[in-house]
């Protein structure tokens, strides 16, 4: 015989319980991977890249054994400077999130750079916060260039592009100044070493008085040697002033940043540290031709001077000084004239002004004014008069028609009669009175007395 048994929890078990919803699992599970990871680094592949109206961009990234979804939203994605594609590798920048609607663990991305290069790049901006901080890169520091130096250094590789093009600049610039060559390679393994050893060399020889170290372009990596701390180093202690002109003008190198003056590309290395030789020419004939007159110019002053100093001898002479007090004497007699008559004619208008105003206040012409504003006022007083005699006459014209218009009798004349009974009284029911009985007929014109012989009643 078997006994079946039930358990029952007890209500204060159930209300002990802490019941999750998906949304909240999902809130809180989002949470703890944004604070457990914070901004991290990936490198995969693309795929399934898509771009919505939107502007954002969803993807995946995986490697041999795994993928991961992903999302860039539109504000950053406008930050990166290339195209991405399916089946490109990259490198972003984000944190680990989970798309709480659907439950989809998901990267979403800050940054996004191509894998490879973006590591160099990254590389790069380490490097140069570092040299930054310990002051390499501080213009304080930054020497200036000879005007026109005595011989020109260039450390470069003696049988690429760029050294062909220094040397055919300074020859056409200034063909006159000497170039001392330092043969380094600009590429490959131990580049940078023998690179800042040549710097060194120059600095320890002072052979040049100024340093141009040069490379044609290339990619991030082929110019990579001019990256390396050692030839930032050796850069920033030389003493000679140093210009780079490495790759093209969008590129920038650490030794760029160090160097005492950049040009864009070797050839702009060497025509900043060359004058033009036809530019001297020039400023020379015009500096000749300043000095020529500037020594015009002295001469002219002092023939000023002197022309000067004869009119005040001319001007001292006795004759000259009777002429000029005559002169004066004549001057002060016109403007004591003109005084006097200014005087006159301002007293003149003041007896004027004041005869008009004395007339103004004469009493036969108080007299006058009042009189005609007397017979004015008359005139208008008239004028209202018959005004409002001509308004009360119209008035009582209309209310007389009006009178007329209502009257009874104007009713008459349209062939109606006031019957009345002996007495006086209107008579409005043919019941009010008997057959035989007199009544009076009120016509528009006269009175007509009859007898009733026949009543009709009407319902």
């Amino acid at each position: 015989m078997t006994q079946d048994f039930e358990f029952t929890t007890p209500a204060t078990a159930q209300d002990e319980r802490d019941v999750y919803t998906p949304s909240r699992i999902n809130r809180e599970a989002r949470t703890l991977l944004e604070r457990g990871f914070g901004s991290v680094w990936l490198e995969g592949e693309l795929s399934n890249l898509s771009r919505p109206a939107s502007g954002h961009w969803y993807f995946s990234l995986k490697d041999e054994a795994a993928q991961l979804r992903g999302a860039m939203f539109r504000q950053r994605n406008l930050l990166v400077n290339f195209t991405p594609k399916d089946g490109m590798r990259v490198l972003v920048r984000g944190r680990i999130s989970l798309y709480e609607a659907r439950g989809d663990y998901q990267f979403l991305a800050d940054a996004m750079e191509e894998a490879g290069e973006g590591a160099l790049r990254r590389q790069f901006e380490q490097l140069k916060t570092k040299l930054a901080a310990l002051g390499l890169f501080a213009s304080e520091h930054k020497k200036t260039l000879p005007t026109l130096p005595k011989r020109i250094g260039v450390i470069t590789s003696p049988t690429g592009a760029a050294i062909r093009d220094v040397l055919h600049i300074l020859k056409r610039r200034f063909p006159s100044i000497p170039v001392l060559i330092y043969p380094v390679p600009v590429q490959g393994s131990g580049a940078a070493a023998q690179i800042a050893a040549a710097i060194r060399l120059a600095d320890q020889r002072q052979e040049c008085d100024v340093l141009i170290l040069a490379r044609g372009g290339g990619s991030l990596e082929d110019l990579w040697s001019f990256n390396e701390e050692v030839i930032a180093h050796a850069i920033y202690e030389c003493s000679i002033p140093l210009i780079t002109g490495i790759g093209h003008e969008v590129d920038f190198t650490i030794a760029d940043f160090v160097a005492d003056v950049r040009a864009p590309t070797p050839s702009g290395a060497a025509e900043l540290v060359v004058p033009d030789q036809q530019t001297w020419l020039q400023g020379l004939s015009v500096l000749q031709r300043r000095l020529l007159a500037a020594l015009k110019r002295i001469l002219g002053t002092q023939l000023t001077h002197f022309a000067r100093l004869q009119r005040r001898l001319n001007q001292l002479h006795p004759g000259v000084q009777l002429r000029q007090r005559a002169q004066r004497l004549d001057e002060l007699e016109q403007r004591l004239t003109r005084s006097l008559r200014t005087y006159l004619d301002q007293r003149k208008h003041q007896l004027q002004a004041q005869t008009a105003h004395l007339q103004s206040q004469s009493p036969t012409l108080q007299l006058t004014r009042a009189r005609n504003r007397f017979e004015q006022t008359q005139h208008r007083l008239r004028s209202s008069w018959h005004e409002q005699q001509q308004s009360l006459h119209n008035r009582l014209i209309i209310a007389a028609k009006t009178l007329n218009t209502l009257s009874p009798l104007a009713t008459l004349t349209r062939g109606y009669a006031i019957v009345s009974d002996a007495q006086g009284h209107a008579l409005s029911d043919a019941q009010s009175v008997a057959v035989g009985t007199s009544i009076n007929a009120r016509l528009a014109k006269g009175q007509i007395t009859a007898t009733i012989t026949d009543i009709k009643r009407e319902e």
